[in-house]
């Protein structure tokens, strides 16, 4: 006959070990909305409030509620077998959520539900916890004494669930300042507006999220409302259970975003982190830009040439073990079977960004369409390696040459130095650092000095090269840099008199 132990683990060391899976306060709230929206919320608030060391947190929701068996359960640690097939729209998985989550930003979790007008509430203490000798696993019912009042959002509901954070000890440490809680709450305002973005766009089954009564808005990774975003179809990428719906997008460049759109569109983490796969399972964001290890012989890592460059991947809840999906929800690994597809896609999206990143926006192309803009600056792939060179054939640098004699050898000299000495690695350097592009094509110089220099090229063309001055605009609106500029382009006069 085997023989058998029971080994139950003790409440007070399973907990505290179970507090350092990782999360940060934002992570740990949008586990919290998961359940809420599982509940079919509408409305979800949650409330800051600071009283230093008695600083606590609420999430109240509209959802369905729970009886009292139900909140018991949901109460239990891995209650529902993370193995078991669960709803389309259901976003948990391991039955842990609400406790993991809860336990790493606070030492006692109160939750109070209201179902068809009975209320229930429970409680974990921590502290209660490590003062039984027994390792017990005790859930208390009732709020702690003096807390039932921070439950008063759930008033007025016929059902509803308010989930109350006390003793913060992961939030609220030693030198926490009311500064430093203000910083929280922004904090936890950009991730919970990446996250439900597509709950918060009204694109679909929505909610209301408010932090301290302000709604939170969606942040678009993909800007899909801008005209100058590219995207791609959507397309499944597998088959069957394995089946999963890609669609990638290519951001404007930085010279068709105004400066707040700019701004916005770097994402919580800026404009080169947020590159890459972005995995969604029930609309809910799960990984926010990763290139998750795709890449030929070595994963690719992310840098600015390819910083435009975004791709949103819908999955399933069935296929969360194949993909790896953890407790926190915050990881993802592509399945072996569809790595092949999802990196052809990848290197598509990655190519097309990279074009768009090197390549300035044209703000021209309604008024010259089909013809390449003539740049200043061209790469040649060498057999002693990659070089930059004036292109001489520019309209500038050309009309210099065509000078011959000494002003000719001189302008050749010139370029030849600048050609030599070009800081790549200082502009590699500064980019990496600051994360902003170099400046160019007359950025933020007024009108006046740009002017300045087109009306020498344009008078040269005209008087010189003897082109008819409508020839000469034309020319000029595909000539590096006044491409981005034809609004002066188009200002030059007809008439121009010699000097």
């Amino acid at each position: 006959m085997l023989k058998t132990r029971s080994a139950p683990p003790r409440a007070d060391g399973t907990i505290e070990a179970l507090r350092g899976l990782g999360y940060t306060t934002e992570t740990a709230l949008a586990d919290l909305i998961d359940n809420s929206i599982t509940a079919g919320a509408t409305k979800v608030e949650i409330t800051f409030h600071w009283a230093g060391s008695d600083s606590w947190v609420t999430i109240c929701d509209d959802g369905r509620g729970m009886s009292d068996p139900e909140l018991d359960r949901a109460m239990r640690l891995a209650e529902m077998n993370p193995l078991r097939a669960r709803d389309p729209a259901d976003l948990g998985r391991f039955g842990m959520g609400l406790k993991t989550a809860s336990f790493s930003q606070c030492r006692r979790l109160t939750v109070a539900s209201r179902k068809n007008g009975e209320v229930s509430c429970l409680r974990w203490d921590l502290d209660f916890l490590a003062n039984d000798d027994e390792g017990g696993w005790f859930l208390l019912e009732g709020p702690h004494e003096g807390s039932n009042a921070k439950l008063h959002s759930l008033e007025g509901l016929e059902n509803g669930t308010v989930v109350l954070w006390e003793v913060l000890d992961r939030i609220v440490s030693v030198g926490f300042r009311e500064r430093d809680f203000l910083d929280l709450i922004d904090r936890v305002e950009r991730h919970l507006a990446m996250v439900f973005h597509r709950f918060l766009d009204r694109s679909g089954p929505s909610i209301d999220l408010r932090i301290n009564g302000q709604r939170v808005r969606a942040w678009d990774p993909f800007l899909s409302w801008h005209s100058a975003t590219w995207r791609s179809p959507e397309v499944p990428i597998g088959a069957s259970d394995w089946r999963v719906y890609a669609q990638a997008f290519v951001l404007p460049h930085k010279d068709r975003l105004s400066e707040k759109e700019y701004e916005n569109a770097g994402g919580p983490e800026g404009w080169s982190s947020q590159q890459g796969l972005y995995i969604y399972r029930g609309r809910r964001l799960l990984v926010a830009g990763s290139w998750l290890g795709l890449g030929r012989g070595r994963s690719w890592s992310k840098d600015e040439s390819h910083r435009l460059a975004r791709i949103r991947i819908d999955i399933p809840n069935s296929t969360d073990s194949d993909w790896k999906i953890d407790i926190r929800k915050s990881t993802a690994h592509p399945p072996v079977r569809i790595r092949e597809q999802l990196t052809r896609l990848a290197e598509d999206v990655r190519d097309r960004a990279r074009r768009v990143f090197l390549h300035r926006a044209q703000a021209n192309t309604s008024l010259v369409r089909g013809e390449q803009v003539a740049p200043v600056w061209v790469s040649e792939n060498l057999a002693s390696g990659r070089r930059y060179r004036v292109d001489r054939s520019h309209p500038v640098v050309r009309s210099l040459l065509e000078e011959g004699g000494d002003i000719a050898r001189r302008a050749e000299a010139l370029l030849r130095v600048l050609e030599e000495t070009i800081p790549v690695q200082r502009i590699w350097l500064d980019t990496a650092e600051t994360g902003e592009q170099p400046k160019g094509g007359f950025t933020a110089e007024p009108d006046s000095s740009v002017l300045e220099v087109l009306s020498v090229l344009y008078r040269n063309l005209v008087l010189r090269k003897g082109m008819a001055p409508a020839m000469a605009r034309r020319q000029l609106l595909v000539t590096e840099p006044f491409d981005l500029h034809p609004d002066l382009v188009m200002g030059l006069p007809d008439n121009v008199a010699a000097d």
